[in-house]
């Protein structure tokens, strides 16, 4: 694919997961001014690796999220954007901004699911969700940790990699899983790693609860 319109952020979206955008720099809403007359209205999200959302100047992963817009609502200087990650994607190319940046891109085979991996895709689920519950304690988690995920396994699979209270380079490395084994034993892992810390983040929190009553 040629000539996509890219939006790259601070954080990592996965496919069949939620993406909210308030957009007020004016090459994005030029950007989402074109994509309103497009017949199938996506654009890209990559990580920016350094820098920040807002003036340029970042450096950008190249693997991505392809994003399909549901909803525009329409404020006085700003949009809301409702989108859903869709295909991964790699970044062939960037080309010049044009306002906004633009890249090729190469769409990624979608992960595929097995039987077998039916217990394992339950033992990701029941940690995650213990661990998003400690993060919800210290009001960071990402979603509601008691969320309904898809009935689809691979949906349900990037649904709770979404969930899960990690940092944005851990994030980063589960988008590029190969297979869906892959992914949900990373994740199971990066979660467990995770808890001990967010275990003693509570601890210390209730103790100084508890100092300051």
């Amino acid at each position: 694919m040629d000539a996509v319109p890219m939006f790259p952020l601070g954080s990592v979206l996965f496919p069949h997961t939620p993406l909210a955008l308030r957009v007020f720099e004016p090459r994005y809403l030029t950007m989402m001014g074109r994509l309103l007359d497009a017949e199938d209205p996506s654009f890209g999200v990559v990580l920016i690796e350094r820098g920040w959302e807002s003036g340029g100047g970042d450096e950008r992963s190249s693997l991505g999220t392809m994003a399909r817009i549901v909803r525009i609502e329409a404020g006085a200087a700003d949009l809301f954007v409702i989108a859903v990650g869709g295909d991964r994607i790699a970044v062939d190319r960037w080309r010049d901004d044009d306002p906004h940046p633009i890249a090729d891109i190469t769409t990624l085979e979608p992960l595929t699911w097995d039987d077998d991996l039916l217990p394992l895709r339950r033992e990701a689920e029941r940690v995650v969700r213990r661990v998003a519950t400690l993060a919800a304690v210290l009001e960071e988690a990402r979603w509601d940790p008691d969320t309904e995920v898809s009935d689809d396994p691979v949906e349900s699979s990037w649904q709770l990699t979404a969930m899960a209270p990690l940092s944005e380079y851990d994030r980063f490395r589960l988008l590029g899983a190969t297979t869906l084994s892959e992914l949900l034993s990373k994740l199971i892992d990066l979660c467990l790693q995770e808890e001990p810390v967010l275990v003693a983040r509570a601890a210390d929190a209730a103790d100084t609860d508890i100092d300051d009553g």
